[in-house]
């Protein structure tokens, strides 16, 4: 174990001792400079906090996950961008990546097929060698003011592009990732608040926070992190696809919808994902994080 004696710096977290020998102080708060071992109070820098790491952001083109990619690669990780059909957003990412300095693979297709997963997964392999990282960050919305304005073409649409298909990922994508490896999957303050306006939406979501609980309990032992983001409202292409422009003129400044009074942007919310990416979150598992902007979630 990589530990300095006086200061207790430690390098990797598989370094971490599990069971600490017999020892008891007759004072409170206690001493630290007696215990054996030392707690771990510093981790050894290691420069960039993803170096070398390979990161799958789907829905990257744009709106969160385009800016996730931008803070990724920032942090010395190569992306692969998994997008839909948005050719010139995918395209001014993939330039603004270039021109940080990173390496990058956009893949254009359908998350709702199988196959095309299996295929975005093999051509991640064949470029990369890996999968370090994996963010689950698609999603579709239609709003709705009635839940038998729902359709059950919009209902399937909904379930399978938006919670359905992070199984698929995960599945596929599991057997490449490795014991230090992280999962990260967008949910949203729906999740906790609900929205009348968005019931399946906020439906899926609810289901990414539950998958994401789940999930970390069951790859806990193989030392691979999952973990999920729960934006409030932010302001991407999300939003004026779905809202009127009426709506989109006041969103976020209602005091109903966020303390903060108005709406985030992707890079306020970009950096939660490379916390819980890199190993200063190497003790975060089945967690949520929550920017947006002060609402109170009771989780």
């Amino acid at each position: 174990m990589e530990q300095n004696n006086k200061y207790g710096y430690i390098r990797e977290c598989e370094d971490i001792p599990l069971s600490f020998p017999p020892q008891h102080q007759n004072r409170q708060p206690g001493y630290e400079y007696i215990m054996e071992p030392l707690p771990v109070s510093e981790r050894k820098s290691c420069g960039r906090r993803l170096e070398n790491k390979v990161a799958l952001i789907t829905g990257g083109d744009s709106g969160i996950g385009r800016a996730v990619a931008y803070d990724f690669v920032k942090e010395g990780a190569s992306v692969v961008i998994v997008y839909y059909d948005e050719e010139i957003d995918a395209k001014e990412t993939e330039e603004r990546i270039r021109q940080l300095g990173g390496k990058c693979l956009f893949l254009q297709g359908d998350l709702k097929d199988r196959c095309f997963i299996e295929n975005c997964i093999e051509r991640t392999i064949e470029c990369f060698g890996g999968i370090d990282i994996l963010v689950n960050n698609h999603a579709v919305q239609f709003v709705r003011r009635s839940i038998l304005d729902i359709s059950p073409e919009q209902l399937n649409l909904v379930f399978q592009n938006n919670i359905i298909s992070f199984f698929y990922v995960i599945q596929v994508a599991l057997p490449y990732m490795k014991r230090g490896s992280s999962i990260i999957n967008t949910a949203s303050v729906t999740a906790y608040e609900g929205n009348k306006d968005l019931i399946d939406y906020s439906a899926t979501k609810g289901a990414v926070v539950s998958l994401t609980r789940s999930l970390a309990l069951s790859l806990a032992e193989q030392g691979i992190r999952v973990n999920a983001v729960a934006p409030g409202p932010i302001w991407t292409p999300l939003i004026p696809s779905s809202y009127s422009a009426k709506e989109v003129e006041t969103f976020g400044r209602k005091t109903s919808q966020v303390p903060m009074m108005r709406a985030g942007q992707p890079y306020e919310v970009s950096p939660c994902y490379v916390f819980l990416a890199s190993e200063d979150a190497s003790y975060i598992t089945g967690q949520v994080m929550h920017p947006n902007g002060g609402t109170i979630t009771g989780s």
